[in-house]
């Protein structure tokens, strides 16, 4: 029998050398034990969000599922958020709300590789905190992402609007920008469109918002389209059900001019090494929140 104790509470492991990642010999009592060392750097972004678990009961080379709905087996000690819903016989569920190492060690002790949180805390559900961009790249040209990023940052600069930056661990990146709250989910991905659009008309030749893979014609997507009420995305530090066990890192913006940047770049072996030797590009996130009034009116006078 495996125990691992948080805040109190003991968790037993079920079948604890399950491999999880066959091709690096990874197993889910490896897989609690990263996210044990790494709960104080994920719970800040996992806090007070309704979670979707991304489960993986036979490995990542088995079947998967996303799960929204908090099952009845899972211990009363687990907090849930409540969530308004349109489903068929159905109007809220309960979501988990992943606000302690313990709750964290349960949900991965389900096979949960990856967590995906809503972008809206659970007191303002209807108000987004964060504004996103997914950035993959186009036939998996990584240097069209980075240049994207850049001129991302410029334009953002440009609005007087703070941004961050991470690798998804998947094949991308993602751009955030942090948000007080005053914004409803339409004002806010109607803003994220406007900005996506400028960018995408100084860039014709690159960029594009055609949601249509077959209107692309080459050029990288400026997905804005996550945010939406509902809408999730990765948290930072977790990892990824890819070979390599990689893990969606927080970036400084200088960090895009390192050539070897890959979306994958970090992972289960070197993230801690990372985190050793540098601060959290991240740290003071919810200090940098960014008002759109102001921004929204630059951006008018802009797209006229």
């Amino acid at each position: 029998m495996t125990i691992v104790k948080a805040n109190g509470h003991k968790i037993e492991l079920s079948n604890p050398q399950k491999l999880i990642f066959q091709d690096e010999n990874l197993t889910k009592k490896d897989l609690v034990e990263y996210y044990q060392k790494i709960s104080g750097y994920i719970l800040p972004y996992t806090k007070d969000r309704p979670m979707m678990l991304h489960r993986y009961p036979d490995g990542i080379d088995g079947k998967d599922f996303y799960q929204k709905e908090e099952p009845d087996y899972f211990p009363d000690w687990m907090d849930t958020i409540t969530v308004k819903v349109k489903k068929a016989g159905q109007d809220e569920q309960e979501f988990v709300n992943c606000n302690s190492e313990a709750s964290l060690l349960y949900i991965v002790n389900q096979a949960t590789i990856t967590p995906h949180v809503f972008l809206s805390k659970k007191d303002n559900l209807n108000y987004p905190d964060k504004m996103i961009y997914d950035l993959d790249p186009p036939e998996g040209k990584f240097e069209v992402v980075r240049q994207c990023a850049r001129d991302f940052k410029n334009l953002f600069e440009e609005l007087e609007l703070n941004a961050f930056l991470m690798t998804t661990g998947s094949k991308g990146l993602h751009v955030v920008l942090p948000l007080d709250e005053k914004a409803v989910f339409n004002e806010v991905r109607e803003f994220a469109k406007d900005i996506a659009n400028l960018l995408a008309n100084r860039e014709p030749d690159k960029y594009t918002i055609e949601t249509r893979k077959n209107k692309r014609k080459g050029r990288l997507f400026l997905d804005y389209m996550r945010n939406s009420h509902g809408a999730t995305a990765v948290a930072p530090y977790s990892l990824r059900a890819r070979k390599g066990a990689p893990v969606a890192t927080p970036l400084d913006w200088e960090e895009l001019n390192h050539k070897d940047l890959h979306s994958q770049k970090y992972n289960h072996n070197n993230i801690f090494r990372r985190l050793g030797s540098k601060k959290d590009p991240w740290k003071g996130f919810e200090k940098k929140k960014n008002g759109l009034k102001k921004s929204r009116e630059k951006l008018d006078e802009m797209i006229k």
